[in-house]
């Protein structure tokens, strides 16, 4: 027999909030403030390239090589203004501190339209929400900037797991906090693999979050596909009798 859901686990960024504006803007504006002119195009692209060389050599904010998040971001922000020739140490440091304190405001963060009315539904519905989500540990400072904390009673990032989606081991620790099996347990995120396989393979109700029609090519029923957060308390709605 099905239990019936009591707990909803959601991820966060480009699910409930996206970054406001790109981050080659952001960086090049806080740069000019302390004096130098970068091209946010110019900066977007050394980022993209920065970011990627860090996520494949230094997994998971490099955690098992004794970074943290901050000194991994540091890391990031540093070289990408190294690759647009920003060089003068005490300046990088400078701007790279800023930026990573700037990224746990609300005024960097846009919280998508349909959020909080998803999460009050759910809510509604009497079911509890969590978080899991592949993120550092300004989580809860963004949730909490942008009014969304109070809606959650935990929260699992993946650095503070020590692992992150699609390891099956970070939704084992959500459901160990849940103190709940994972066939009462729902999860709702926009990364096919990260969160709806990743969720699936562990029993519990994944729904893939496609927004703009993007993974059309993904296979999965179509009850599982939600183009609008508005969608899923209906759909929840099915597993809570």
């Amino acid at each position: 027999m099905r239990a019936p859901l009591r707990w909803v686990l959601w991820d966060v960024k480009d699910t409930l909030l996206k970054v406001r504006s790109s981050v080659g803007g952001q960086y090049a504006k806080e740069a000019e403030r302390m004096g130098v002119k970068l091209s946010p195009v110019e900066v977007g692209a050394a980022f993209q390239k920065v970011h990627h060389s860090y996520s494949s050599r230094y997994p998971n904010y490099g955690i098992s090589e004794g970074l943290d998040g901050r000194s991994w971001w540091m890391g990031v922000v540093q070289d990408t203004l190294h690759q647009c020739k920003v060089t003068d140490p005490e300046l990088v440091n400078t701007i790279a501190c800023k930026l990573y304190q700037n990224f746990c405001s609300a005024d960097n963060w846009e919280v998508y339209p349909d959020t909080r009315t998803a999460l009050e539904s759910c809510s509604s519905l009497g079911l509890k929400l969590a978080v899991v989500s592949n993120f550092d540990n300004r989580l809860e400072a963004i949730l909490q900037s942008c009014g969304l904390l109070s809606h959650f009673s935990f929260l699992v990032t993946s650095e503070g797991a020590g692992v992150a989606k699609p390891h099956p081991a970070i939704f084992h620790h959500a459901l160990r906090k849940c103190g709940a099996s994972a066939d009462s347990v729902a999860h709702v995120g926009d990364h096919y693999v990260n969160d709806y396989l990743a969720s699936r393979s562990v029993g519990i109700h994944g729904f893939l979050l496609d927004r703009n029609n993007m993974q059309k090519a993904a296979p999965l029923p179509p009850e599982h596909r939600l183009t609008s957060l508005e969608e899923l308390p209906s759909r929840l709605q099915q597993h809570t009798d």
